[in-house]
């Protein structure tokens, strides 16, 4: 089994951990907080409880988990590292800079980041042979996909290495050819984002609205039917008679909508404060989390794990 260290114990850090230790790996998790260090046990815990795990079984792959303040020493032995900080590029570079210089030649150096292009975080590396993308979806111990992204200077051996490694711990990896912003999912999904604010901020419709139409219409085919399969089923034909009619019409802006501007000004950011495009409470909040992970658990047909 493959040495693994993850660079980040938050929210997408501990889970892609998680995914690691079930695997068998023994994994490192490094953070420069003592107290997001100290919680990744518990919240592995519990992901794995609410996945069917027993309480022995928890604690068995708990002990292929470590836990380490300092950079250098949790990659020493690594032959994967996933770093998974916040996104800014100057803290990645620094990371990554650090990762160069304490592994071997032969350990992959990924970034999680969801948009940044990876050649941005590897600018004046030595070793940028080395450092690809491998950004995965939050909750990454449930979401199958992670987007393997090779730059021009990136070792296609290195990705190769990568993609077998993510489908052995059962990831559904794809090979992202060219590094550009956003990669594949986010650039798809922020284009809906971007049409779904702007009807809104136009007065078309309200927040709800959206949803109610995106769940109940091609949302219910998405998880069989791809855009692409979508558009052969109904025929090009037709496709390129409604692009003609309707791309004109689409938000082609540049810049974040002014109502998302707007509402970030105000503090007015989603969940976490209570209010974004809707108005939620503590108990609201996690029945749409609980929702989530209930969905995501089926959808992927994970079975009870023993003991």
């Amino acid at each position: 089994m493959e040495k693994i260290a993850v660079i980040g114990a938050g929210l997408m850090g501990h889970g892609i951990a998680q995914v690691f230790a079930a695997n068998g790996h023994d994994v490192t998790v490094c953070d420069p907080s003592a107290e997001a260090l100290a919680q990744v046990p518990e919240r592995v815990r519990s992901n794995l409880l609410a996945l069917g795990h027993s309480e022995s079984a928890a604690r068995h792959i708990s002990l292929h988990l470590s836990l380490c303040g300092d950079v250098t020493t949790a990659v020493m032995d690594a032959e994967f590292v996933f770093e998974a900080a916040p996104e800014r590029l100057p803290l990645k570079r620094e990371i990554f800079a650090k990762l160069a210089d304490g592994t071997g030649p032969n350990c992959v150096l990924a970034s999680n980041t969801s948009v940044i292009p990876i050649r941005d975080i590897a600018a004046g590396m030595f070793e940028c042979r080395r450092v690809l993308g491998a950004h995965w979806w939050n909750p990454p111990y449930l979401v199958p996909l992670v987007e393997v992204v090779q730059t021009s200077c990136t070792d296609p051996a290195l990705v190769t290495r990568t993609i077998d490694l993510l489908r052995r711990v059962g990831k559904t990896p794809v090979h992202v050819q060219r590094d550009i912003p956003g990669f594949i999912g986010n650039r798809l999904m922020h284009a809906l984002w971007r049409e779904a604010i702007s009807l809104v901020n136009d007065g078309v419709c309200d927040a709800a609205t959206i949803d109610l139409v995106v769940k109940n219409s091609f949302g219910m085919r998405l998880p069989v039917l791809g855009p692409m399969e979508n558009a052969d089923l109904v025929g090009l034909d037709l496709t390129l008679d409604i692009q003609n009619i309707i791309l004109p019409h689409l938000e082609t802006s540049g810049q974040p909508s002014q109502l998302l501007s707007r509402s970030v000004a105000e503090h007015r950011l989603g969940m976490k404060t209570g209010e974004g495009f809707y108005k939620w409470t503590e108990e609201s909040a996690q029945a749409v989390r609980d929702r989530l992970t209930q969905h995501l658990r089926k959808a992927v047909r994970l079975p009870k794990a023993a003991d």
